[in-house]
């Protein structure tokens, strides 16, 4: 059995246990959604499904994608923009952690082990079991900075933003 045959069975079941049905349109929602490589919101996923000739509403897309999430398939994640961004739940896979730009809200994602270790030995000497976390890091990507972007403006933008 495929990851996306497996996924749309746990979804089929978290949907049968809540009284609800696995209709063709969230189906089409699950796998398009499984299969983007990056991190997406709402409205990019909405404009993929139509780019495929699917026609499903806005209101639609909104809570299959929370429905997906609850049934953790998808992850969320907000990186202080304003919206909220998916991608695949990583069940099985490596954990990483996000590299955002300020410049082109670009999310890089990697891994290291130094900083797992680091993790760990924090929480250890705090005598703290660690259930989860997150670890972002925002900047100015290459791309950004050989366009002239300086990280003091796009830190005093996004101060301004919020203030």
């Amino acid at each position: 059995m495929t990851r996306l045959e497996e996924e749309r069975k746990r979804f089929q079941e978290f949907l049968r246990e809540r009284g609800l049905k696995l209709t063709h349109q969230r189906v089409q929602i699950l796998e398009r959604a499984v299969e983007v490589d990056e991190h997406f919101n709402a409205e990019e996923l909405l404009e993929l499904l139509r780019s495929d000739n699917h026609k499903i509403s806005k209101a639609t897309v909104y809570r299959t994608l929370a429905l997906l999430v609850e049934a953790d398939l998808l992850d969320t994640h907000d990186f202080e923009r304003g919206h909220t961004l998916y991608e695949r739940a990583a069940h099985g896979t490596a954990h990483h952690d996000h590299l955002i730009c300020l410049g082109c809200d670009r999310v890089f994602e990697f891994h290291s082990e130094e900083i797992e270790a680091l993790q760990t030995a924090v929480a250890e000497r705090f005598d703290f079991k660690t259930i989860s976390h997150t670890h972002q890091i925002y900047g100015v990507c290459g791309r950004c900075q050989r366009q002239g972007v300086k990280p003091e403006q796009v830190s005093a933008r996004n101060r301004d933003r919020s203030g």
